[in-house]
Order: structure tokens, then sequence, then C-alpha cells
């Protein structure tokens, strides 16, 4: 008698195949969307050359100092304008070469956005998924302390905070983490409360599977496509309003970091040393306006409003 495998066993395989080459399709489809439109090439291409310019940075300067992302002086360089030899985007009133802080001031922005972001991410996420999956008194409790932080402007609770712990860029990180955290915890919930109440999260609880795997397997996985959005975004948000503390003086001084840069050479532009200051915010404006452009191209990518209307 020949041993037949069952229906279930020989199945399973195709099933895993079929899903696999379904999500691949579902890449390539979102890949090919993404690049179809130009603004999101454009913003893309920026934030690689930003990327380039962060990772080798080391090899892009010559560091005088121990210390790389403190901006080296040379009191006896003042003021050069830009084009002069050795100082290709000029020098500040201190001596501080520009290019120096343009460059290593794209490392520093890179390290900011991916700590605050990355950290804010995984907190609003796990805070907001519990929320909308348990529901109930918990649900209730942490919606109450994201009101809270909500009811204050992002901006004056990340410059209150940073007021109290001091001049630092490891204090603007905190801050910007302390305050940022909330939206995606709201937009987690919102998420998984949409999913919890689908047709396929009722099947799921009908053929017995248990709540964890249904939270883990079925609804995480499916949360995630507005908080990606929003951390795109947030990418290019955190180094505006880190660049603007810096600006009034909450960063650290002496630093190579874009707002420090152009919050010290801002006294130079009525006398016509427009250098100082302009580059570095030229960089931040670029940084902003990238992650901008791709955060839209892939917002308009994922909506499947935007794909149906298509």
């Amino acid at each position: 008698m020949v041993d037949l495998p069952s229906p279930s066993r020989a199945a399973a395989p195709v099933v895993r195949d079929s899903a696999f080459r379904v999500r691949m399709r579902r890449v390539r489809d979102l890949t090919a969307q993404i690049l179809s439109n130009p603004a999101t090439v454009i913003g893309s291409v920026i934030i690689l050359a930003m990327f380039a310019m962060a990772i080798f940075a080391p090899w892009l300067t010559a560091p005088n100092t121990p210390d790389p992302y403190q901006m080296p002086r040379d009191w006896a360089a003042t003021r050069m304008p830009p084009g002069t030899p050795g100082y290709l985007l000029g020098t500040t009133n201190e001596g501080g070469d520009v290019l120096y802080g343009v460059i290593w001031g794209a490392r520093m922005s890179l390290q900011l956005s991916l700590v605050v972001v990355g950290s804010v991410l995984v907190i609003g996420c796990i805070i907001g998924s519990l929320a909308g999956f348990i529901g109930g008194k918990l649900d209730e409790i942490l919606m109450r302390i994201v009101d809270v932080f909500l009811s204050i402007p992002e901006l004056i609770f990340a410059l209150a905070i940073a007021a109290v712990l001091g001049p630092s860029f490891g204090n603007i990180m905190f801050a910007l983490a302390m305050v940022m955290w909330v939206k995606y915890a709201r937009i987690m919930r919102a998420r998984v409360i949409q999913i919890k109440n689908s047709e396929y999260i009722d099947a799921a609880r009908i053929i017995g599977d248990s709540k964890l795997n249904i939270y883990l397997r079925d609804i995480l996985p499916n949360s995630f496509t507005p908080v990606m959005v929003q951390a795109t975004l947030d990418m290019g948000n955190v180094v505006l309003i880190a660049a603007t503390l810096s600006f009034i003086g909450l960063g650290e001084a002496g630093i190579a970091e874009w707002g420090v840069l152009v919050s010290e050479g801002q006294a130079g532009i009525a006398s016509g040393r427009w250098w100082a200051s302009t580059f570095p915010g030229l960089m931040i404006f670029l940084w902003g306006l990238a992650f901008n452009l791709v955060g839209d191209g892939l917002r308009d990518a994922l909506d499947p409003r935007t794909e149906s209307s298509r």
C-alpha cells in the first residue's frame, strides 16, 4: 500500500511559496512605483549623498583635534572667503573651517536622526500596539498620558526639556525622544485597532490561534506602514528642530553641528561674511527637503486609496 502524503502537508510548501512570491511581487511593484516619482528619486539621491558624506567624513577631512566632532580653529585664518587655498568654503569668525563643519555636521545629523527616530519608533510602537490590542483600562491610561504630551507643542516641550538639562547635543537628542514618541503611539494604536477588528483576525480567533500569535504574526507585521512613513518624515524634522535648539544657544558650543555653525555665523551676515552660516543652513534645508520628498512618495505608494485611484 502506497503511503500518500496528507493534503495539508503537501499543500503547505505550495502555500508558503505562493505567499513568498506575492510578497516579492509587491516589493517590486512598490519599488517601481516609488522610482516612477521624480521628486522621490531626487530626494533619494540627496539622502544617499548626505549618507555618503557622513560615513566617509574621516576620509574627506583631516581632523586636527583629538575629538573630530570639535571644530578645529586656526586663529591666523579667520573670516577667509570661499575659495581660499585650504579652505574651500571659507572660515568662521573664530577660524573654523566651514567645509569641515559641513561634512562632520552630516555625520552628527545622521547620528541624531537614527538615534532619535529609532528610539521613538520602538517606544511608540510598543506602547501604541499594546494599548490598541489589549484595550480596556490599559488603553485608557496610556492614551491619557499621550494626550498630556500632545497638549504641549512639540518644539516648546523640547525647548523646555533641553533648557532644564543644559546645553548639550546629547540633551537635545534626549529632549526630542521625550516629545516625539507620542505620535507614534497614537498612530500605531489606531492601526492596530483597525486591523484587530478585521475579518481575517476574527478567522484566526475562530480556528483557535492564541492571542500572542495573533498579536505577533497577524497584527504587528501589518501595522508598520503608517509609522514607517512618519519615521521617514521625522528623519528630516528632527534635524530641523535640533538646529533650531542649537541656534538659540541650547547646542554644544564649538562642535561641528549645522545649527551651531549657523548661530556662530549669523553675526557676519551684515558685514558680508555670508558663507559661515549659508552653507550649513543650505545643508539643513537639503536634509529636510530630501526626507520630506521621500516620505511623501512613500506615503503615496503605500496608501491603498492612492493605489485604487490609479
